[in-house]
């Protein structure tokens, strides 16, 4: 016998109930003879994208083909939005950033007007795709655009961490005020989302606005009170704050929490640097 034949044999080998005497025990009545549920169709559609967007992490010569043969038979708006999705991925992939940045764009405007969400992701991906293909101020204008399509989608997660995205980019082009006002629209989009506070707190450092600072890190402590980024931050804000006490007892928590990680070993340098001069 055959090991996958084994384990049939003793199944039906097994006492089960009378195959004749109507339902299964325990099972109400209604759902006896219920067939076994179809999936819906987008079910099936994520399900696609899904395999695609893992071949083409994988193989993506290979998901090329395959989202431009889904493109030419794609039933509806949907379908063209998610195999120009694939085929963005498997450019980026690739290393053809700008061929991607175009297809994400063509997602984008493909997807239905009913799920201005993914939209949203989309023209993110495309922003993405420019600022690998260090185009700045495409980036900017692209993450801007997915921003207010997250909002007028009432997505405020999406919201919050778009404008974050906006504004590290703002940061690399020297636009520090406009920086802080998208890092204000992420946390009035989601005032729990601990990233935002976190380098709300680092931009507002670093414009000697240690007093927002320590409000903003205090904040994000409470959201994400184990992140080590924030604990160093903390530590940093105290000790410019001339706290040194509290800048060493983040550093310390820090050590305590994540002792492993690159953080540590700059909360490790931070605090030699505060230990008294003989």
């Amino acid at each position: 016998m055959t090991l996958l034949a084994a384990p049939l044999a003793i199944l039906l080998m097994q006492v089960g109930p009378n195959p004749t005497a109507g339902g299964m025990p325990g099972i109400p009545d209604e759902l006896a003879d219920r067939p076994p549920r179809e999936e819906t169709v987008d079910e099936v559609k994520r399900a696609r994208l899904g395999s695609c967007l893992r071949q083409a992490s994988s193989t993506p010569n290979e998901a090329l083909d395959y989202a431009q043969r889904w493109r030419e038979t794609a039933a509806d708006e949907l379908e063209m939005a998610q195999s120009a999705h694939c085929l963005g991925l498997a450019l980026v992939r690739l290393g053809r950033t700008a061929e991607a940045r175009e297809i994400f764009e063509l997602a984008s405007a493909e997807a239905p007007a009913d799920n201005l969400a993914y939209a949203a992701r989309l023209t993110a991906m495309a922003g993405n795709a420019a600022l690998a293909g260090e185009d700045l101020e495409g980036a900017l204008v692209l993450l801007d655009r997915a921003g207010g399509q997250a909002q007028a989608a009432g997505d405020s997660p999406l919201a919050a961490d778009l404008r974050v995205d906006l504004a590290r980019v703002l940061v690399r082009l020297d636009r520090a005020d406009d920086a802080a006002s998208a890092l204000a629209e992420a946390r009035e989009a989601d005032g729990d989302d601990p990233q935002a506070w976190l380098l709300s707190a680092t931009l507002s450092r670093r414009m000697s606005r240690l007093g927002e600072a320590q409000q903003q890190i205090e904040r994000a402590a409470l959201l994400a009170p184990r992140d080590p980024m924030v604990g160093l931050e903390a530590g940093v804000i105290a000790a410019l704050s001339g706290r040194e006490a509290d800048a060493r007892a983040s550093f310390q928590s820090l050590l305590e929490v994540a002792p492993d990680s690159p953080q540590a070993e700059q909360a490790r340098s931070y605090l030699e640097q505060l230990e008294p001069q003989e």
